[in-house]
């Protein structure tokens, strides 16, 4: 990096941002402001929960005099005036919050944003998550210019990155992160030497809403359009492997009187043991020691291998065997 290096707001909230944004400091970049989200109140307690972004600022900028700023609207004049003060010639966003144009259009080099997705594949608060749960063999990071709609704005660089067979979206988020710290640098060098060319996206465009309770439900009935050729135990796998280590899958079980919920960590496919017809959905086949199978609705088999009943901790599937006597006569539903 030369002595040339733009002045940069970096505007950011969780783990995910604080990788580029230490890559920046880490190569030494004109870091002249940080944005993040206001602390939040949580738990019982309510204690205040601060953002990765400000805890990492906190204990690496902010006492070398880099200003921190926490706005509840991203249209307050006192914002807008502060952020203005600090004469940035660029905004790095990543993972943050949808911008105004007020707020976008005020440095003079642009805005750009760091997603996680190939765009316009997975536009939206959950592109690393919804690649798994959609079977994807790859994913990749984007660096776009943000304009007046989420995600849509012109490409200035894009790297893949494999998604392995089984592989959740725990290591794949770290994977996607380090490569897009690096993404990020590049670009700013591309901005400050004028070598990129801003691309519309073009090809498929896909989409990656926000998490829900209900989306991490299991269904032994599962079928999706875009996966035509998967089985249901695979849409479940993907599903999970999608969801794990957090926030899990979830799944519950009854003998008809007494019910237990569980949240699933890891499975795998499995035979069936029997002809499809034989086996209704949410069927629990175990030899009480070693594993439990779950028969879906179209015949197909899933095993479950790492799981946590609510109230106990998370193990895997031998350990939990150890205490839960007569798991045959429950059903998954």
């Amino acid at each position: 990096m030369s002595t040339s290096s733009p002045r940069i707001v970096y505007m950011g909230t969780p783990e995910f941002a604080v990788a580029p944004l230490d890559k920046l400091v880490q190569e030494n970049y004109n870091i002249g402001g940080v944005v993040t989200v206001p602390d939040k109140p949580s738990g019982r307690g309510l204690k205040l929960n601060q953002s990765a972004v400000k805890q990492y600022a906190q204990e690496h900028l902010v006492p070398k005099g880099v200003k921190l700023l926490q706005p509840v609207s991203l249209k307050d004049e006192e914002f807008l005036g502060e952020l203005r003060a600090l004469e940035a010639d660029l905004f790095i966003v990543v993972a943050f919050r949808m911008l105004p144009e007020v707020v976008w259009g005020m440095p003079p080099m642009g805005t750009f944003n760091l997603h996680g997705s190939l765009l316009p594949l997975y536009r939206g608060a959950a592109p690393i998550n919804w690649a798994i749960i959609k079977g994807e063999e790859k994913s990749g990071v984007t660096t776009f210019l943000i304009d007046k709609e989420i995600d849509t704005g012109n490409i200035l660089m894009q790297r893949e990155c494999p998604i392995g067979e089984r592989e959740n979206i725990g290591s794949l988020y770290d994977r996607l992160m380090e490569i897009g710290a690096g993404l990020v640098v590049e670009t700013v060098e591309g901005l400050k030497a004028g070598i990129l060319t801003p691309k519309p996206q073009e090809g498929k465009i896909t989409g990656a809403p926000k998490l829900n309770k209900e989306l991490g439900r299991i269904k032994w009935d599962m079928a999706d359009a875009d996966q035509p050729g998967a089985s249901c135990a695979q849409l479940i796998d993907r599903l999970v492997r999608g969801l794990s280590p957090y926030p899990a899958a979830t799944a519950a079980m009854t003998d008809g009187e007494k019910t237990f919920e569980f949240k699933i960590f890891e499975c795998s496919l499995a035979k069936p043991e029997a002809a499809p017809c034989e086996k209704p959905a949410g069927t629990v086949a175990s030899d009480g020691r070693n594993y439990i199978h779950v028969y879906c609705a179209d015949g197909s088999v899933l095993s479950l291998d790492e799981i946590q009943m609510a109230g106990k901790k998370r193990m895997r599937t031998k350990d939990f065997l150890l205490g839960f006597r007569n798991i045959e006569q429950y059903r998954f539903f």
